[in-house]
């Protein structure tokens, strides 16, 4: 909390500059009451532009308590989950959209605001969900501290390079594709050649779960991560007995490409992070999401901080506050809920999200196609 009160009022200092950038592409912008021009007359609603979508407080409260839950509990999809509410839920594809040809700055500004809005509400996730890991023993933090080191430099290249530059039409098409790819990875890794190599990960999920049932006498934060050995070439760590062991250099590589690739579609890299946790570090998904969480939240302030004050990307504040309330309300219950799930359920439940918002997003993106609700 005290970081967003920080990073508010640095913003409200600059706000002449990104002001200014928005009420030029407003002006730019054609009179009148159609799709794809700004009615002066008309209420103000999303960045006070006239004739946005007017989006209740309460709304956006409780879908941010979906987004909090979503990805506390698997690790991931709470930017993809923020993602669907701001473009879809709340209204803000459609109305994007219309300025595509009328105004097109107006229309990048608006993709621009959307990504980092995401962005907040999983960060905010992160942070809380990590700490609530940590204290559980389910955070390999040499691992997620390597993937975050790895994310600065990817979180900071992309919105320099992409801000300002992105239509609405295209971020959507490009957000669909890579969740369907991961949601077809993710569905293999469920066959039985893809669970061949997952040995440790179902002996450690398989030994957590039998404690979860006689929890009332297992203190199962002292079965939690233990690191035994760290060295630049090797860490080594344990989880209910069963012992792990990774190259640091790999993650740190990996954190580049997951964060450049998440920074551009406006999420966190949850969706990224947990096949690299599952299939490359051969992580039980007991440990994927508090793991995750402080990779995403690394990537995530910088990512933020690069929109924010090097871009100049305007943000609406009144929706984000309600959304930040909502998001900490299911980043507490996430971490408390997720331990009662047994781990093929949490996949599963990935894996249905991927298929669904990768088929919508990249059908509508891509092809102008409307195949999955809502229409």
């Amino acid at each position: 909390m005290v970081l967003a009160l920080t990073v508010l009022t640095v913003f409200l200092c600059m706000e002449p500059a990104w002001a200014d950038r928005l009420q030029d592409a407003i002006n730019a912008a054609p009179k009148g009451a159609e799709a794809g021009q700004i009615n002066p007359e008309s209420p103000l609603g999303f960045l006070s532009i006239p004739g946005a979508p007017d989006i209740s407080l309460i709304l956006g409260f409780g879908w941010a308590v979906w987004v909090g839950w979503i990805f506390s509990t698997v690790g991931a999809f709470g930017g993809i989950m923020a993602g669907v509410g701001h473009i879809t839920i709340f209204g803000l594809g459609n109305y994007a959209s219309g300025f595509k040809k009328t105004a097109p700055d107006l229309n990048k500004l608006i993709t621009d605001s959307i990504r980092v809005s995401n962005q907040w509400l999983v960060g905010t996730s992160a942070g809380i969900s990590s700490y609530n890991y940590y204290r559980m023993g389910r955070l390999v933090l040499p691992l997620a501290l390597a993937l975050g080191l790895g994310s600065i430099a990817g979180s900071t290249l992309v919105p320099w390079l992409t801000a300002g530059k992105i239509s609405l039409k295209s971020y959507i098409g490009y957000f669909g594709l890579f969740v369907l790819f991961l949601g077809c990875y993710l569905l293999y890794e469920t066959t039985p050649r893809g669970q061949a190599s997952k040995k440790k990960a179902k002996e450690a999920a398989k030994a957590f779960e039998s404690s979860i049932k006689g929890e009332s006498k297992v203190d199962t934060s002292a079965m939690g991560v233990k690191v035994k050995s760290f060295s630049p070439s090797n860490c080594t760590f344990t989880f209910y007995g069963v012992e792990f062991s990774f190259n640091p250099v790999i993650p740190l590589v990996g954190g580049f490409f997951i964060a450049a690739m998440a920074s551009f579609l406006g999420v966190g890299g949850g969706f990224l992070l947990v096949p690299f946790l599952t299939s490359v570090a051969g992580l039980p998904m007991y440990l994927v999401a508090g793991t995750s969480a402080l990779a995403v939240l690394i990537g995530m302030i910088t990512s933020i901080f690069t929109y924010m004050f090097v871009s100049g990307t305007p943000i609406f504040w009144p929706l984000i506050g309600a959304e930040l309330v909502g998001i900490f309300v299911g980043s507490v219950i996430g971490p408390r809920t997720s331990k009662y799930i047994p781990e093929i359920w949490l996949k599963r439940i990935f894996i249905v999200l991927a298929f669904y918002v990768g088929i919508r997003y990249a059908s509508k993106g891509l092809f102008d196609l409307n195949l999955l609700p809502p229409y």
